[in-house]
């Protein structure tokens, strides 16, 4: 995958050592830049001691969001819910219907009732705000242990 650039706000890998596997590459949008903060802070250098470490690509804008998808590359997606001008649902909808394979996509929510929001919008996972870390990474680590599986068997 090329580093996606258009709308990016920034990437924050963690070091690794030779021989390990490649990182997971974790795509996170949110128009706040605290929020994107956040999901950094709380995904940490990896989500799981099984797992490989973590890379992020932070996005502010849907535009970018859907071009960077679209080149491919992106193990887990996490949009916020409550991002403006569209949220986060609205763009996860928008993902799984024009890209093939569209990676899985864990929705913040704004409020623990508004999971049925995130089942409607295709997401695989959601978590509300304000974000629990532990939470956050056990739900990502679920989603890449899927994910990793559905390559093996493949």
């Amino acid at each position: 995958m090329n580093a996606p650039s258009a709308g990016q706000q920034g990437v924050h890998a963690s070091a690794g050592t030779a021989g390990e596997q490649p990182p997971i590459k974790i795509l996170i949008y949110s128009d706040d830049s605290t929020t994107r903060e956040k999901v950094v802070l709380a995904l940490g250098r990896r989500v799981a001691a099984d797992l490989p470490p973590v890379k992020t690509y932070e996005f502010a804008t849907p535009p970018a969001v859907v071009s960077a998808v679209d080149g491919g590359g992106f193990d887990v997606l996490i949009l916020d819910g409550e991002a403006t001008p569209a949220g986060g649902m609205g763009v996860c909808r928008q993902l799984k219907d024009e890209v093939y394979q569209c990676p899985p996509v864990l929705v913040l929510t704004g409020r623990p009732q508004d999971g049925w929001l995130a089942t409607w919008s295709r997401a695989e996972a959601w978590t509300p705000h304000p974000i629990d870390p532990v939470a956050l990474a056990d739900s990502v680590a679920e989603l890449v242990r899927a994910r990793l599986a559905k390559r093996v068997a493949a």
